[in-house]
């Protein structure tokens, strides 16, 4: 058995917007056993001191993709599984590092990575995998060139998608994956930025293709998360019951409502559209997918003030490839610039968790959590901008347990 007590910070639970002035957190193994106001007292425990820093649960981030190297989706598909592993678990090992101690895969991870990540061969924070996501001949998913017109979908085949067209199809695939140890189903609701031959304003799949996917989903006892940048997609995933819209790029005030009614979330991810405009080429996008990204960043922006002002539940999510990964806790800036800082912290925290349906065990620091805590140099909820440089900005990464990393006295 191994103890740890966290003495002397200030708390951010995760779940209440006042902090705690002075709190003492007991760690033993992978669980908090106790919170207190006072000196705990117990014998043969490492004692931390975190006088003057924050102590908070680790962060969540709810839109990764693990095994996108680049934003060059055709290249990606040619690359060797050996390879894409090896992109994986650099891109794994930073997100722990930059704090976020849970991540939910959009695409392309497999089951593979959670076991190795579980057998600590590679370290990296909990994840959650979509396993291959799903898309429509000529959808978002799908990556072939317009020019490779005698590639036919059953021809196709893609590290991060699988085609398919119809209900019984839909359900073929994504009975597949929860086969293949999806935590959670991905589908492409609407056009996107990097795929070659749909625009962003199509919306795609029928409402029986969604149908079938959420139905399939809740048979396991997990749910449909949605690539939705338009209104239209959006309010089609949440009337056949998607719980998760991912970007949520430009929806209006009717369309939020109809979200919050419904209790689903949106995960914005005002980073990677920050990323694509300053260094689209960079990222591995091509002149085409450039052509696409007019004026995102500011309906991303409109959008996420309209689903605070509906009441949605936001969530936290980058979507980043790997080449710009070190960009992910820019997102906590964004986001500033239209939520106060205690807002976005439960969208990283309590929110997220509540979304991947595990409230209790991560995102809060309460005793029976999961011992994934970070300890801030300075005060998150009134300046956001100490997480963005997870460098100086964290003094303290537990996962799980386990000291990540640790710059305080003991």
């Amino acid at each position: 058995m191994t103890l740890t007590v966290l003495e002397n910070g200030r708390l951010f639970d995760g779940i209440h917007d006042e902090l705690v002035e002075s709190c003492h957190v007991l760690i033993e193994d992978d669980r908090i056993r106790e919170v207190a106001p006072t000196r705990i007292s117990i014998q043969d425990a490492r004692r931390i001191d975190c006088r003057g820093q924050t102590v908070m649960p680790g962060l969540i981030d709810a839109h990764v993709h693990a095994c996108l190297p680049a934003s060059d989706f055709d290249a990606v598909a040619h690359m060797p599984p050996s390879l894409l592993s090896q992109y994986a678990a650099v891109a794994l090992a930073g997100y722990l590092r930059r704090g976020f101690t849970t991540v939910r895969d959009a695409c392309g991870a497999d089951y593979g990575l959670v076991i190795a990540l579980q057998r600590g061969l590679l370290p990296g924070p909990r994840l959650l995998i979509s396993g291959k996501a799903i898309s429509q001949t000529g959808g978002h998913g799908d990556t072939r060139p317009i020019d490779e017109i005698d590639l036919c979908p059953c021809a196709y085949c893609s590290p991060l998608t699988v085609i398919a067209d119809g209900a019984d199809e839909v359900r073929r695939a994504v009975r597949e994956e929860l086969r293949k140890g999806a935590n959670q189903i991905k589908i492409f609701a609407s056009g996107g930025v990097t795929s070659p031959t749909d625009p962003i304003w199509m919306r795609q799949f029928t409402a029986e293709e969604i149908g079938v996917a959420v139905y399939e989903a809740s048979t396991r006892r997990t749910y449909v998360m949605a690539h939705c940048h338009t209104s239209d997609s959006a309010r089609a995933c949440i009337a056949a019951g998607v719980r998760s819209i991912e970007h949520g790029s430009d929806l209006d005030q009717e369309t939020a409502k109809m979200i919050a009614a419904a209790g689903s979330f949106v995960v914005p991810t005002m980073v990677v559209a920050d990323t694509a405009v300053r260094h689209g080429l960079a990222m591995g996008l091509k002149p085409a997918n450039l052509e696409k990204l007019g004026g995102i960043t500011e309906k991303m922006y409109r959008s996420v003030e309209t689903c605070r002002r509906q009441g949605v539940k936001l969530g936290f999510g980058t979507d980043l490839p790997g080449n710009f990964g070190e960009r992910q806790n820019e997102e906590f800036r964004l986001r500033a610039t239209v939520q106060p800082p205690i807002e976005i912290l439960r969208s990283a925290t309590a929110i997220n968790a509540e979304l991947l349906g595990m409230t209790g065990e991560i995102g809060c620091v309460r005793p029976g959590a999961h011992a994934d805590i970070l300890v801030v140099n300075g005060d998150p909820t009134r300046d956001i901008s100490v997480l963005t440089d997870p460098g100086t900005g964290l003094s303290l990464i537990m996962s799980r347990g386990s000291l990540v990393k640790n710059t305080l006295p003991n």
